[in-house]
This record gives C-alpha cells, sequence and structure tokens, in this order.
C-alpha cells in the first residue's frame, strides 16, 4: 500500500483539527463574514482568528476579499460542510450553535450594524 495517496487528506484533516477553526466554518455556513463579525461571534482578538483564516485559505477552504476597511471570508469548498455534519455521528456530541460572545454593539461590521432605511413620507 502507498501511504503517500493519503497526505492530501491527512493535510486536510489537519487543517480541521483546531476547534476555533471548526467555530469559523460553523459561523461561515451561513455565508460571507467580516473578520470583526468572527471577533464578536467568537470573542477572540482579530489577530488570533485572522492565523486560523489563514490556515483555512492555505487548506483551499476559504477565500477572502476587501471591501474598504473590511476583510470578508467565504467557504469556496461547501462539500466540506458533508464532512463536518457526519462528526458527531462518530463522536456522539450533539452539534452546537455559535452565539455572540458580544452584543452586536461590540462588532462594527455592516451585517451587525445596518441602518434599515426609513421609508420618507
Amino acid at each position: 500500500m502507498n501511504i503517500d495517496r493519503y497526505h492530501l487528506e491527512s493535510e486536510l484533516l489537519k487543517s480541521l483539527s483546531h476547534p476555533t477553526r471548526l467555530a469559523v466554518l460553523e459561523i461561515l455556513r451561513d455565508g460571507e463574514q467580516c473578520v470583526c463579525h468572527m471577533e464578536a461571534m467568537l470573542g477572540q482578538r482579530q489577530a488570533y482568528i485572522s492565523q486560523q483564516l489563514m490556515v483555512l485559505k492555505e487548506a483551499g477552504l476559504v477565500e477572502s476579499r476587501r471591501d474598504g476597511l473590511n476583510l470578508y471570508y467565504r467557504v469556496i469548498k461547501p462539500e466540506i460542510y458533508q464532512v463536518l455534519d457526519s462528526i458527531p455521528s462518530v463522536t456522539g456530541v450533539l452539534p452546537k450553535t455559535i452565539e455572540h460572545k458580544h452584543s452586536k454593539k461590540a462588532c462594527p461590521c455592516p451585517k451587525c450594524n445596518a441602518v434599515e432605511s426609513i421609508p420618507k413620507k
């Protein structure tokens, strides 16, 4: 058996082997998010989240785009959710939902601070 053929799979699993990276992927399940939104969701520093996002980016799972001062990330391989969704059946642990650690006011992103337009009379 040639063990080298498992290298790619091993590298992908390594990229998933961190709780914050799993949490980031769960946040991105709802679509594109900015880093500051992930900060508010996870209660972690921007630099730490950016490090974890870089690992996911190098694994080819996410990509980024800049819009002004905000950097947005999105999943580019949604098939990864099939893998993530199968983990609870192996571990026997029910999936968890991520809640904001801080109020939406703590997150400066446009998603959290969208001003609803008021119809003019």
